[in-house]
């Protein structure tokens, strides 16, 4: 019963923690431009992040070692290191966008302005990462965030033409909104569905809940359930936007208008539960990427790391956590629209991809930490394949971004 129950809430976390502010933009801008037709990129990004996410929490579980910690070891420091500063910046940037969605559900509950709350908001992450223990933070905030099935049920209450959801699913069109716009919204939802921060804090996050070997299969159980029902729900972002926004000729410019379908279906209770779903979905995530990049650092220059650990033993750890968020809120505070700056950074995080991935890659196969336990044939095929998507997305996320000023 004890297992059950630990793999249990590890499905629910990985529900919540899904989903953040670049799947809220981009699913969200996603409808609302092209309706069904990104459908297989989200597919994409899910199978993805879970064969990645696999390989990650194995290699935890096997060596008792997080993913980043065997980077430097496996392909030298100078290499780690590229890694370490593009996946640092990527993820501050990352943490800066969700303390920006915070600060947006904050204004969305209270009607007072999201600037004012952006100090607020880095204060309690801050916060919550220096005293809440880890399992209770990351099932609180997991769980919190299934409250976004609202935007499912409202499917059921708006007047959706399920035959034409279907139809738009399994088509690729532009929507009369041009091809290069088209590509530019699907690298930004790929690169959202598999953003780095997240195979780091699954396989850091193991270590910090000590797995083993023995917990191989909950962890796995975990990954294969929990991240595609969180796909499920990005997908219901895409759906309500398809069947509000579109034909209404709106587009997505805050977090109001990805709640706009919600409160069509039911009102001011709609609004409450979509402001507390975009809270606990941001203020998950920017809590999974402060720890992210403190991880990132410490796992290089090998000091002492994790939540399990006295600040007063892991001061660097936790100096690299007030810095992160510290320069999260300074980045909000210049006015850049946090809507704008979450588009900047899934293109920079496209671009990041491939360092974060390839590595992962290379560990999984190497007998010298994993044994037996190296990834087999057909998940290398599966993996390689990706790689390549991902190369792919990186290449094309500069140049399509230009030529298109960002998606207009």
């Amino acid at each position: 019963m004890k297992k059950l129950l630990a793999a249990t809430l590890g499905i629910l976390s990985a529900v919540g923690g899904f989903v953040d502010i670049g799947d809220l933009v981009a699913a969200g801008q996603a409808g609302a431009r092209f309706g069904m037709a990104h459908s297989w990129v989200l597919l994409l990004g899910v199978i993805a992040i879970c064969a990645y996410a696999e390989m990650a929490g194995r290699i935890a579980a096997v060596t008792g070692r997080a993913v980043f910690d065997l980077v430097r070891e496996r392909l030298g420091a100078r290499m780690a290191l590229v890694n370490l500063i593009a996946s640092y910046v990527v993820t501050v940037i990352t943490l800066a966008a969700e303390l920006g969605g915070v600060a947006l559900a904050l204004q969305l509950a209270s009607g007072v302005p999201y600037l004012l709350w952006v100090p607020v908001a880095g204060a309690a992450v801050w916060l919550v990462l220096w005293r809440v223990r880890f399992p209770v933070m990351e099932r609180l905030f997991g769980l919190a965030g299934l409250t976004l099935v609202v935007f499912a049920v409202a499917l059921f209450w708006l007047p959706t033409d399920w035959a034409a959801l279907g139809r738009g699913a399994v088509s690729i069109d532009d929507g009369g909104q041009g091809w290069g716009a088209y590509w530019f919204v699907a690298v930004a939802l790929f690169a959202s569905t598999v953003s780095p921060y997240e195979v780091f804090f699954f396989s850091s996050g193991g270590v910090e809940e000590r797995w083993s070997a023995a917990d191989l299969a909950d962890a796995r159980f975990s990954v294969l359930v929990g991240f595609p029902v969180g796909g499920f729900l990005a997908l219901s972002l895409i759906a309500t936007a398809t069947v509000v926004l579109r034909p209404a000729g709106l587009t997505v410019s805050d977090l109001d208008d990805v709640a706009h379908p919600v409160v069509l279906a039911f009102g001011g209770v709609g609004l409450a539960i979509a402001a507390l779903a975009f809270f606990a979905v941001t203020f998950g995530a920017a809590l999974e990427t402060g720890l992210s990049a403190a991880y990132a650092a410490a796992q290089y220059f090998g000091w002492q790391w994790g939540k399990r650990v006295s600040p007063r033993e892991a001061a660097r750890f936790h100096t690299v956590l007030l810095v992160s968020v510290l320069l999260g809120v300074l980045l909000l505070l210049t006015r850049i629209d946090p809507v704008t700056l979450t588009e900047y950074m899934l293109i920079i995080s496209a671009v990041a991809l491939p360092l974060t991935y390839l590595p992962i890659l290379v560990v999984a196969n190497d007998r010298t930490y994993l044994g037996d336990r190296v990834n087999g044939r057909w998940l290398n095929v599966l993996g390689a394949v990706l790689l390549l998507v991902i190369v792919a997305a990186a290449i094309a996320a500069i140049p399509v971004a230009i030529g298109t000023r960002m998606g207009q």
